[in-house]
Formats: structure tokens, sequence, C-alpha cells
């Protein structure tokens, strides 16, 4: 709905040549917004990686115990194994002594009891210990068994963050050389589109051969339902001096975004949910604008794909 609000608002704008104050704080409001979802998913992001990390040590801490336990027991059994010999010991000096005066057997009956009484403490400390191993163990093997699963699943979204990075590849190669580039970072696939392949200095309609190029993204993006699209409109430094209805570069990036959402629109098949469209004027630059080269490197649109980690959140709330 507000997207639909945001295009209505674009439209009456560019009919009446002038945009209200309302207008622009309401753009602006809507861009801090997306900016805000933007920093959110980075943030997501970071803290599922962190709670990764966090999950292997846990791993790494409970085989520590587990290897600890492992310890305990072999020292209880030779301590058992000891305690046996002992007992074998004490028992043919009893039998030697067995002719001895009935206050030195009653003295060794007394230590046999005690040695008795040590030797079962033993064996129930080590069943003790044993249960305990046990439990560690399988709480071992469901942790390992959960870090596997999850190392899985970001392995396959990273394959197919590959493979739809050479599809789209595959896509565009009409294209290369034309200002557009693709490439996979960070887990993400990355599309820049400088603005000579899409607009005419100064002015937010794609031209045709721009537009053939968002479409034939599109139908790549079509054929991938779970990927978050932002497309972000960048300019040089140079200050704008187009149309005196936009207050900026950072009016005009906007503008240039929103047109590329618009295209994408067209194809029925990309969910509008996925979309989101943020300006950021120069101030992201990819190269020095002190060049000509710099700047047009700069003048550009960026659409960047991020996997949804719904699952992979799930799998860390598991661990």
């Amino acid at each position: 709905m507000i997207k639909k609000l945001l295009l209505i608002a674009l439209s009456c704008g560019m009919l009446s040549s002038c945009v209200s104050k309302k207008i622009y704080t309401d753009l602006e409001d809507k861009y801090a917004n997306l900016k805000k979802e933007n920093k959110a998913l980075s943030d997501e992001l970071e803290a599922l990686s962190d709670q990764k990390n966090q999950a292997l040590n846990n791993l790494s801490q409970l085989t520590k115990e587990y290897e600890s336990a492992i310890e305990n027991l072999n020292q209880t059994k030779s301590e058992l194994a000891a305690t046996k010999s002992n007992l074998d010991n004490l028992k043919a000096s009893y039998e030697a002594l067995e002719k001895n005066s009935s206050a030195e057997i009653t003295k060794n009956s007394k230590k046999n009891r005690e040695l008795l009484a040590q030797l079962e403490a033993k064996e129930q400390a080590l069943v003790a210990e044993n249960e305990r191993l046990e439990k560690l163990k399988r709480e071992l093997e469901s942790r390992s068994q959960r870090v596997a699963e999850l190392e899985n699943v970001i392995a396959a979204k990273d394959a197919n963050m590959r493979a739809l990075k050479d599809a789209i590849s595959k896509a565009l190669t009409n294209f290369e050389g034309k200002g557009l580039t693709v490439e996979q970072r960070n887990g993400k696939v990355y599309v820049s589109m400088e603005n000579k392949l899409l607009f005419q200095s100064g002015s937010w309609s794609v031209g045709t051969e721009g537009r053939k190029a968002v479409q034939q993204l599109g139908n790549v993006l079509a054929e991938n339902p779970d990927i978050a699209i932002l497309i972000e409109g960048h300019t040089d430094d140079d200050p704008y001096k187009g149309n005196a209805h936009l207050s900026g570069n950072w009016d005009l990036s906007t503008k240039r975004a929103t047109a590329i959402v618009n295209i994408l629109r067209e194809n029925a098949s990309i969910n509008p949910e996925n979309l989101t469209a943020a300006g950021r004027g120069e101030y992201a630059p990819v190269a020095s604008n002190d060049t000509a080269a710099g700047k047009a490197k700069n003048r550009r649109i960026e659409v960047i794909l991020t996997p949804k980690l719904d699952e992979i959140s799930k799998l860390l709330n598991d661990i």
C-alpha cells in the first residue's frame, strides 16, 4: 500500500511539474524507513553470523567437557582396578593370618569391610559417571547434527546465490562492456548498471536499451521468489541542475531507483513485497569523483539481491 501511495505521489509530481513540501517530506520519511529496513536486514545478517559463531563456541566447549568426562572415567576405572587389587592382596593376607589370633582376624575383617565399602562406592561413582557421559554424548551428537544442518543450509544458500549470479550474467551477456557488472560478495549478489545504460543526464526515464536490460534481469528474478531485491540509486557529487522540481541528487537517485522498481513490477511473477527502492545520492561512491571516468562509475543503479534468512534463524534458535 505504501509503495502504491509513493507511486501515485510521484506520478502527480511529474504531471503537475510541482512537488509540494508535504509530498517531499513524505518521500523523505519513506526513504528513511526504507534505509532503516535495509540497515535492519544487514544487522540481522550480522547477528545471525554472531549466533552461528556462538553456537560453534558452545559446541567446542561441550566437546572439551566430553573429553574431560572420558578422562575422569578412565581415572575411575584405574582407581577401581587398584582397589580390586588391594582387596585381593588383603584377602591373601587374611587367609595367611587366619591362623593367628582372633584379634588379628577381627582387625583384618574390619579392613575388609572398609575396602568392600570403598569398592561399592567406586562402582556407584563409575555408574553415575557413565550415565553423565552418555548424556553428554547424546547432547553433543544432537548439537553437532544441528550445526551440520545449519552449515548445509548456509552452503545451499551460497550455492543458490552463485547459481543466481551465473543466471543473471548469462541473461545480461549482451550488455557486457556497456556499464553493467555482476558480482557476488558477502553472501549477496550485486548487479551494477551505470547510468549511461539506463538514463539520459538529469533524467529518471529509462531508455530502450536500459529497459531491455532491466526486463531481462526481471525474468531471472521472477524464478527466484525467495530473494529480497533492493534497488539503490547513486549519483556523482556534481550538484543537480536539471528539473527545478527536484531537490537535488538524493531526490534524483530515489526517482531513478523507483523507475527501476516500476519496470520490475511489470513482471507479474515478481512479488512486490520483495522489492525495495532507495536513493543514496552521492554518498556511496565506488570511485573517485575527481575524474570523469570515476564520476561515470558513481552514476549507477545497484540491484542488491539477498537470500531470506528465516530457515537459518530457526536452526540457530534450536542450537
